[in-house]
Order: structure tokens, then C-alpha cells, then sequence
């Protein structure tokens, strides 16, 4: 089969189209047929070795992480998938490899596909919707009433974001540039912050739980907008202890993220408020929840381009450009 491959970080080939053996099954595996794959931001990071500590992959490997796609075989265990079925998925973090024909998945992380929706749209939604649910869902339990600050809302997970707070019945508020006002209040924000003409810091306050995607000054500076308890949950980093015992790390690569988490740690305590680092994991039961959310008419996807398979690099690269309005996809012939 034909499958985008990570040969070496970070070199100048980057990724590169190869024939790939077919995966084979284990018994509860399924193995997809891939129509469409979604485009990630950690795409990008894991070619440039980003993650290598914590995501050691074999070279070579397929990289990409979100699909849509149709069951081709099963594995003997499988009862809850058939051939035929059409399905999505984000693959566990150790099996990656959408950018391919084919792709093997253990039955627990798939869940058909939302009706309604085409195989395109479809591929765009696993990961960005999962990261939305663990935070807003899992993490935070967001509940009607709370104020919930979401940034970059016009990015994939902001998209996804802003939808599922508005339905758990949050008032919300997100930050975008002047460009994308339109969309993100079309999506649901009761309050929208052009972060090029205003300070996100000095007009909200007192939310319950700000989702921040870009790290650093942004998510030291989202403290300020929390109340007391609040939690500011970070997907861009910096990881945290807890996360070093979520996957099992070495006591030295959970002392590193002791360390670079410990200046926003004792900030959010000083404020009274608290951080954590949130790393998705693959879940269909979740994404069985968030198909009859979108099939409801509650969720819907943004998808800004689509690019055919054979030009996956070049979208790899749109994606790394931060313009994408939602997300970009790679759709088979």
C-alpha cells in the first residue's frame, strides 16, 4: 500500500511517499480502509522528532493521526465492527499511521462514523473533538453556568471547543484575530477577544476554566482571567508530573517535567488557581458520544482545505502556516 513515512527527524526529505506492507490483525484489531485523514498540528512536531521521548516510534513509520474510512477485515475477537461499516478514529499514540491506505485499529479506539457527515468532515473531527471532551468533559466538568475561555478559536481544537462548552451550558469566550470574529460567534462565543486589538487579560475575568493551545506567555497570562479555583488546562505544554506518571515515564523524564512545568505551577498557585497538562488519548466510546452529538445538529466541523493523498506534504506544511480557519484533510482518490 501507499503510505506517507518518517525515514529520520528532522530531515531534509521530512516525509515521504514509500510502499508499505498491508498492517496485519491481532484479534481485536479492524483493519480500515482510509477515505480521508485528518491534518495536525503534532504531525509536524512528531516529523521533527518533537516527541521522541515521549512517543519513541521505530523508523520507518506512517505518520498521521485522525481517519475516516470504511472496515475492510476484522480481527477473530471483533464483535462490535463488520466489514462494510464506515468508521473514524484517532488511533492509540503508539499505532499511528492515517497518511496510508490502510491502517489497523484496536476495536476500543474506533466508533462509526456520524451519519451525517462526509468522509472528509469526518477525518477532521477525532482529535480535535476528543482533546475538546477530555478537557471540557473529563478534566473539568464543565457544568451549565461557568464561564469557559477557549483560545484560538478559530483553530481545530478551538472549533470543537467552543461548540461542546456552549452545549454543557457555559457562557463562552474566545480569543481570534479580527478575520475570524464572524466564525468563532457563529460557532457559539458570547464573547470574542481580537487578540490584535485588545488584551484578553485586561477585559475577562473570573472564569472557571480557560483550554489553551499555545503555551507559554499565553497560558502564564490566562491565570490572571481565572477565579479562585479556577483550572487552566494547557495542550501546548509544559507537561507536567502528572502526566509523566499517566504514561508510565522514567523517574528522569518525570523530573524534566517537573521542572519545566514548576514556574506555571507556582504562579497558578500563587493565584489560587490551578494548571495541567492534557496529552489526548484515543477513546471511541467517546467518539460514539461525539457522532450522535454532531448527528443532533450540536457539533459541527470546520474544514478549511482539502488536499488530494498524494499532496499530504503540501498540507502538512498549510498546517504549519497557523492560517488554517478548523482543519485541513487529505482525502483519497
Amino acid at each position: 500500500m501507499k503510505a506517507f513515512v518518517i525515514d529520520r527527524y528532522k530531515s531534509k526529505d521530512g516525509l515521504r511517499l514509500a510502499d508499505v506492507a498491508v498492517p496485519e490483525l491481532a484479534e481485536h484489531d479492524v483493519l480500515v480502509k482510509i477515505m480521508a485523514a485528518g491534518v495536525n498540528p503534532i504531525d509536524a512536531k512528531i516529523r521533527d522528532g518533537e516527541f521522541k521521548l515521549i512517543l519513541p516510534y521505530r523508523m520507518p513509520f506512517v505518520l498521521g493521526n485522525d481517519l475516516a474510512g470504511v472496515v475492510t477485515d476484522v480481527g477473530s475477537a471483533v464483535r462490535r465492527f463488520t466489514p462494510g461499516d464506515e468508521v473514524y478514529a484517532r488511533p492509540d499514540k503508539d499505532r499511528i499511521g492515517t497518511f496510508a491506505e490502510f491502517i489497523a485499529v484496536h476495536e476500543r479506539d474506533l466508533a462509526h462514523k456520524p451519519r451525517t457527515l462526509s468522509m472528509a468532515e469526518a477525518a477532521s473531527l477525532p482529535m480535535v473533538a476528543l482533546t475538546a471532551w477530555q478537557a471540557l468533559v473529563e478534566r473539568a466538568n464543565v457544568t451549565p453556568g461557568q464561564k469557559v475561555l477557549v483560545h484560538a478559536g478559530s483553530g481545530g481544537v478551538g472549533t470543537a471547543a467552543i461548540q461542546l462548552a456552549k452545549h454543557l451550558g457555559a457562557t463562552v469566550a474566545t480569543t481570534t484575530s479580527t478575520a475570524n470574529l464572524d466564525l468563532v460567534k457563529g460557532l457559539g462565543a458570547d464573547v470574542v477577544v481580537d487578540y490584535k486589538n485588545e488584551d484578553f487579560a485586561t477585559v475577562l475575568s473570573d472564569y472557571d476554566v480557560v483550554l489553551d493551545p499555545l503555551g507559554g506567555a499565553n497560558l502564564e497570562k490566562s491565570l490572571r482571567v481565572l477565579r479562585p479555583g479556577g483550572t487552566a488546562i494547557g495542550i501546548a505544554g509544559p507537561p507536567d508530573p502528572e502526566f509523566a506518571d499517566e504514561i508510565g515515564a522514567s523517574w528522569f523524564l518525570k523530573l524534566a517535567m517537573t521542572v519545566l512545568s514548576r514556574r506555571v505551577k507556582r504562579k497558578a498557585r500563587r493565584g489560587g488557581v490551578s494548571y495541567s497538562f492534557l496529552f489526548m488519548r484515543a477513546g471511541g466510546d467517546q467518539l460514539g458520544q461525539i457522532a450522535a452529538l454532531v448527528d443532533d445538529g450540536v457539533i459541527r466541523p470546520v474544514v478549511d482545505r482539502v488536499f488530494p493523498f498524494e499532496s499530504t506534504r503540501e498540507a502538512l506544511a498549510y498546517v504549519e502556516t497557523g492560517r488554517a480557519k478548523g482543519k485541513v484533510v487529505v482525502q483519497m482518490s
